[in-house]
């Protein structure tokens, strides 16, 4: 096999940091980190971390909504790589609001088979950006609604990042039950019952519609996203190949041609 050349290439990191500090989604546990040896003492230094999958920057797998669906490291890495787009909406979305199909297309061409990044501009919200703001991050984002799935496996994407902390509208997950406040307040900004816009049967809709088709996505995107808007890029996903893993923290790396 010859070897890749990679000159030419700039790396830009799409990640966040990862720390103890960094937050869990909703109802899941934050990380521990805890140093069980000391160079002073044992002449070498070794962590021990604690730790829910759903912290940071993450890929979930199919099994994380679907009994018998695919693990981490069923996944081949051949759909965690690919060419793809990473589109800029930030300038139509703000707190609560829904994002359509047109509010991708419109931008940028999206391709059958592409990797699809989705940049709400709420990266900067997160704990680790310029503004942190976490319940503006976790409860307030934009997200989408079926429609928006149905266009995603019609163009059988490889899979979708975006740099919130999920790939569903606040309000279509356990955050509607636990905010009820925050409940109302995006009720009256969307002008219709929730129940309306997101029922029962449409619950993650982005998890529950897209996973049996092995269409995932990562969560909590950011790192330098803001240095590739609206451009068509090579994206990888990296996650470790975790048997039996539901969801894996993940390097996600644009390989751009300078």
């Amino acid at each position: 096999m010859r070897p890749i050349d990679l000159s030419g290439v700039k790396l830009v990191d799409l990640s966040h940091p990862w720390s103890v500090h960094t937050p869990a989604f909703a109802s899941y546990e934050g990380p521990v980190v805890k140093w069980i040896k000391r160079p002073a003492f044992d002449r070498v230094g070794g962590q021990k971390i604690e730790t829910t999958l759903h912290v940071g920057t993450h890929l979930d797998a199919p099994i994380h909504f679907i009994t018998g669906g695919k693990d981490i490291a069923s996944l081949p890495l051949e759909r965690l790589f690919g060419p793809g787009v990473v589109v800029d909406i930030s300038d139509e979305v703000g707190d609560y609001d829904i994002y359509t199909p047109e509010h991708i297309t419109r931008k940028v061409e999206v391709r059958k088979g592409d990797i699809l990044i989705i940049h709400t501009g709420y990266h900067h919200y997160y704990n680790h950006g310029d503004r942190p703001d976490e319940e503006r991050y976790f409860c307030k984002h934009p997200g989408p609604t079926r429609e928006f799935a149905e266009w995603a496996l019609e163009m059988e994407l490889r899979w979708i990042g975006v740099d919130a902390g999920s790939a569903d509208h606040p309000m279509n997950t356990v955050i509607r039950r636990l905010r009820p406040d925050l409940a109302r307040e995006a009720e009256k900004k969307l002008g219709r019952p929730l129940d309306e816009i997101f029922p029962d049967h449409e619950y993650q809709i982005m998890h529950n519609y897209l996973f049996p088709h092995d269409l995932v996505h990562v969560e909590n995107i950011g790192g330098d996203i803001d240095l590739l808007l609206n451009q068509r890029v090579w994206i990888g996903c990296f996650p470790w190949k975790f048997e039996g893993g539901e969801a894996a923290f993940c390097r996600v790396v644009a390989f751009v041609q300078e």
